[in-house]
């Protein structure tokens, strides 16, 4: 065969990510704090951008209004989905701008509210780079990640960390909860019991005394830990506003001890903590604001909005772009000019995509969590990206991006969206799946009902689960037994004879 020179045509495809594509894609998973950020820089950079008052009066008309293609919510805008449509994103992006088409994002936007009815780099660094020196500093950890880590260790029950987290959120920088456990019980719809249990684990982490409801919880909590929480000092913690009053007498009296007892317990009072929050973190306290907001609608369904105090509210400038372009410039100003206003442009858009993006996918999520809303925590449904994705036809890795650091408002408080995937078990009648969550309950459930004369194993339970639908293997039985920390049958069998002599 000989060798000879060729041309030839070949026909492929590619994805073409463009900075300016990049850039939208980067926008989704930014959390409102981040974006504020962001769009603040770029209008300090960008000459064509300016900032949306909160009237616009006169000059509105003159301002860019952002329009509609007549179609449903997100219609309009660019597809920012990984796979294929992002390549004919990229296609749309790099096409001339028309002079009528939207450049406002959350200025006068409107986004209606969708209403569902109840259905049930790590390289190491040297002083020659060229880095701030600021960026190169560490911070100290905040209580919320120290606790948070601590609760993902102590344990694997994704109710308990579920409940967890939010009673995490709940306490305050000086390390206490101040809301009642009954109050959190009803918001989340769960058992009171399981809640005062959650917070009984976390009041075992570090820093000691740490989600105390009061002075005296976080004193006794210090004291529990040092084993010096006696019968006399207890009666001490519960008459402690003695100790201020500076009445010796009262706590004689009160505790049963003798002075100098007395005065040992008030300095060994003095050595704890009463503040054990302000250990970690030195940053002020930041309020977790919703992206998304969930009300009851008038009709029994749900009622999904925007929060516009997270939406940027910025415009572009075309009659400062239109005075430019009439002037005489340099070939270089006139490329400068084109470009900023092209970015400007761009931003807006994606701007306007990410908040149709977001209400769509929370949208998506409230409808598949309805149960949650309605009964509690103990109704969440197994959900993951896929099923979200697929039922608004987006790519996982687009509702993945959404999903992170975002939070929605709902009447059982302020969760992040991610909170809402939860793990699934197959049905074993061909029907819908159960959660996780579901299925660990109910063999906390058997197991706590069993009698020392009839103790369940594993296979006893697999039986009984497949009875009520659940298709669940014995392995998978006893992993989530021992993530609650539940001895086996025979460990259980052992413990009620001893019990029973």
């Amino acid at each position: 065969m000989a060798l000879a020179p060729r041309l030839e045509f070949r026909q492929s495809q590619q994805l073409v990510m463009t900075p300016q594509l990049q850039q939208a894609i980067k926008l989704l998973q930014l959390s409102n704090l981040e974006l504020a950020e962001f769009v603040e820089q770029q209008l300090e950079e960008n000459p064509f951008l300016e900032r949306a008052a909160e009237q616009e009066g006169a000059e509105a008309p003159e301002k860019t209004a952002p329009q509609s293609d007549g179609g449903d919510d997100g219609a309009a805008a660019i597809d920012l989905d990984s796979d294929g449509a992002a390549a004919r994103a990229a296609e749309a992006i790099d096409a001339p701008q028309d002079e009528g088409d939207s450049a406002n994002s959350g200025g006068d936007t409107e986004y209606k509210s969708n209403e569902w009815a109840n259905v049930g780099s790590g390289g190491g660094s040297s002083f020659e780079d060229e880095r701030a020196f600021g960026e190169t500093l560490t911070r100290d950890i905040s209580l919320w990640e120290h606790l948070t880590e601590q609760l993902h260790v102590a344990t694997r029950d994704a109710m308990t960390i579920f409940i967890g987290a939010y009673l995490i959120d709940l306490i305050d920088e000086t390390g206490y909860l101040r809301e009642s456990v009954a109050a959190i019980a009803e918001r989340l719809g769960a058992d009171e019991g399981d809640v005062e249990k959650t917070l009984k684990l976390i009041q075992t982490f570090e820093p000691s005394g740490v989600g105390a409801r009061d002075i005296k919880e976080c004193l006794s909590i210090q004291l529990a830990d040092r084993d010096r929480l006696d019968p006399a000092m207890r009666a001490f913690i519960d008459n402690i506003e003695l100790l201020a009053k500076s009445d010796l007498k009262g706590l004689i009296k009160a505790t049963g001890a003798d002075e100098e007892d007395i005065r040992d317990m008030i300095a060994e009072v003095r050595s704890l903590t009463p503040k054990p929050g302000y250990a970690y973190g030195g940053d002020p306290v930041q309020v977790v604001t919703p992206d998304v907001i969930v009300r009851k609608a008038q009709d029994g369904g749900w009622k999904i909005e925007l929060n516009s105090e997270t939406l940027p509210k910025v415009l572009v400038n075309r009659v400062y772009h239109a005075e430019i372009s009439k002037a005489k410039c340099r070939e270089e100003d006139v490329l400068f000019v084109s470009e900023q206003f092209a970015n400007a442009n761009w931003l807006v858009k994606s701007l306007d995509q990410r908040a149709r993006t977001i209400l769509k996918v929370a949208s998506e999520i409230v409808r598949q969590q309805d149960s949650f809303f309605v009964h509690g925590v103990r109704h969440l449904r197994p959900l993951n990206l896929r099923a979200v994705a697929d039922a608004i036809s987006m790519h996982e890795s687009t509702v993945s991006r959404v999903t992170a650091n975002k939070y929605v408002a709902t009447p059982r408080g302020i969760f992040e969206l991610k909170y809402f995937f939860t793990a699934s078990i197959a049905s074993s009648e061909g029907g819908e799946a159960h959660s996780a969550e579901a299925v660990r309950f109910r063999i906390k459930e058997l197991i706590d009902g069993e009698t020392p004369d009839d103790v369940l194993s594993d296979d006893r339970i697999v039986e009984i689960l497949r009875s009520e639908g659940i298709d669940i293997a014995r392995r998978t039985v006893a992993k989530y037994r021992e993530t609650m920390n539940i001895a086996s049958s025979v460990q259980r069998r052992r413990t009620a004879l001893r019990q029973a002599i």
